[in-house]
């Protein structure tokens, strides 16, 4: 669809403000007009001149959304809401490919700048506007969501938004239909190309939660937001989805334990680059943690530390030992070094001896340092148990050398015997 103005008509801009309300009637009927918009060189009839698009559409914007005037919405509709077409191939990566540009955007911009300014306007009215404004066009906008054009999706961001804070009694919905197209996403299609951007929404919206958060808000953050976090596109919208944890948290530090206990459970085994992720987004969330919350989660967390820190893939090993560049982790670690330590020593202590790369190797002897400053006496008995330990060890794996030696020259007796070579 495409917005023309009438040329028998007055330019909007020169009107009086009593005749704009006879001639903004007159004019919208324009906006249901069909143009191609994939045929770039063809003359089309009734497709307005560059000059048209940019300047005499811009005049109107300044639509008054009174009741006296028709209300745009479902003009808007008819020119945004559509089938979105399928991708090109179904190997479409969004991490690797060139994402394909809607062709009609010229046209599309001036749309959603028009409903923007409309929705911000001083005299919008939701109790009018919520004829238009329903269930149904929430649902048809959520669906735009999945658009491949980054530039329609930050459009619908800040259009979804405005109608978040405007319309009250759509609120629970737009937060339902999100939590259904979460779900969708992780456990049947992992496609939807507007994750980042709703997202980036709920961001704002946990912000205004009011304190006691609702059961239906934890569940959310539980069976929602956490299982997000095994999907294989999670770097595109890693950031902003530790950015809505972190918001939980901070709102409410009793879900600090199931939420670090769910990251644990989803803690990617084969994949470097989302160990990476995980442990960054770990880093955030004990930024934010309380001391009590603290002690309830060490000994699982720091298990998992210290695997990552024994990580084969340096950038994995490398992040996991940053931790001990944070102050306040640091003062964590310092108040419960009893605990962290005897799980954390011994990798610390095999890897300073046999890791391939010497970075790593300079940041664990800077751990164990710290650690050593931290409680002298308990990093000496850990230090001369490690060694008696291994020594037993290699007590253990030579006599196991020596059995299986023994053994081998059994069997070559044995078989020397049957063969007759010597004398039974």
């Amino acid at each position: 669809y495409c917005i023309i103005e009438d040329n028998n008509l007055p330019p909007y801009s020169f009107r009086t403000t009593e005749d704009q309300a006879g001639l903004c009637p007159r004019q919208q009927p324009h906006l249901h007009l069909w143009t191609k918009w994939t045929d770039f060189h063809g003359s089309l009839s009734g497709r307005p001149s560059r000059s048209d698009r940019r300047v005499r559409p811009n005049s109107g914007l300044r639509a008054n959304p009174s009741s006296s005037r028709p209300c745009p919405c479902s003009r808007v509709s008819y020119n945004i809401f559509r089938t979105l077409p399928p991708t090109d191939s179904n190997e479409f990566d969004p991490e690797e490919d060139e994402p394909t540009l809607e062709a009609s955007w010229p046209h599309l911009q001036l749309v959603y700048e028009f409903f923007i300014r409309f929705l911000e306007s001083q005299e919008f009215q939701p109790s009018i506007a919520k004829k238009y404004i329903d269930q149904k066009f929430v649902l048809q906008l959520l669906e735009l969501f999945d658009s491949e054009d980054p530039r329609e999706r930050d459009y619908l961001k800040t259009v979804l938004h405005r109608i978040y804070g405007k319309f009250l009694g759509l609120r629970a919905f737009i937060r339902k239909q999100i939590n259904n197209i979460f779900l969708r996403f992780v456990y049947e299609t992992e496609h939807f190309n507007g994750v980042a951007e709703l997202l980036e929404i709920l961001g704002s919206i946990i912000n205004g939660f009011a304190l006691p958060l609702k059961a239906e808000h934890k569940q959310f953050l539980v069976k929602v937001l956490i299982p997000l976090h095994t999907v294989r596109s999670l770097s595109l919208f890693h950031a902003q989805l530790a950015y809505c944890i972190v918001q939980f948290l901070e709102k409410d530090p009793a879900l600090t334990e199931p939420v670090i206990r769910g990251l644990l459970k989803f803690w990617p085994k084969t994949c470097s680059q989302k160990e990476v992720m995980y442990l960054g987004e770990l880093e955030e969330i004990l930024d934010v943690i309380e001391p009590t919350q603290f002690v309830k989660i060490q000994e699982p967390l720091f298990k998992q530390i210290s695997r990552c820190v024994s990580s084969p893939h340096f950038q994995v090993a490398e992040r996991a030992l940053y931790y001990w560049n944070n102050e306040y982790i640091m003062s964590l670690i310092e108040e419960n070094s009893s605990v962290v330590l005897p799980i954390m020593f011994a990798s610390l202590y095999r890897i300073s001896k046999e890791h391939w790369n010497p970075a790593i190797v300079a940041l664990v002897y800077n751990v164990l340092k710290a650690f050593m400053e931290m409680n002298s006496t308990l990093f000496d008995e850990l230090t001369a148990t490690y060694k008696s330990d291994r020594q037993r060890e290699k007590k253990k794996e030579k006599e196991r050398e020596e059995l299986w030696k023994k053994l081998e020259d059994l069997e070559l007796k044995r078989s020397l015997r049957r063969d007759g070579i010597i004398p039974t």
